[in-house]
């Protein structure tokens, strides 16, 4: 499985690029000219890279993403905003250089033990 980048306009018109697969080094090069494409397309609207359905990223795949990343940023000297990272692969763009100056990562997180109860609880009429 490779990953699919797909392409939604919030309600205020700002884009949000929701990601979902695997980042390797195949899928890496299409993907950075995918999202290169859509910053220049959108340079006036806020652009965010939602990251909740990548559920593998390999070690060639993060260099490259991170690469790209950089590249954005450099380009459009705005900071890149990232959805919904998970935990490690932060950590991980941390280690390869993505600094607060060139991403910035905004998560929800939600402790799974508060979304089991909020699951489990039913409502009584």
């Amino acid at each position: 499985m490779s990953i699919k980048a797909t392409i939604l306009r919030d309600s205020v018109g700002n884009i949000i690029v929701q990601l979902k697969g695997y980042l390797d080094y195949a899928s890496s090069r299409p993907l950075r000219e995918t999202l290169e494409d859509v910053y220049l397309s959108y340079n006036n609207v806020d652009i965010k890279i939602d990251m909740s359905g990548v559920s593998f990223i390999g070690s060639s795949g993060i260099s490259h993403y991170v690469n790209t990343m950089k590249s954005i940023y450099q380009t459009e000297l705005k900071v890149i905003q990232l959805t919904n990272v998970d935990k490690d692969f932060k950590r991980v763009f941390e280690l390869y250089g993505l600094s607060n100056n060139i991403v910035e990562i905004e998560n929800f997180d939600l402790d799974d033990d508060w979304q089991s109860k909020l699951k489990s609880k039913s409502t009584r009429v």
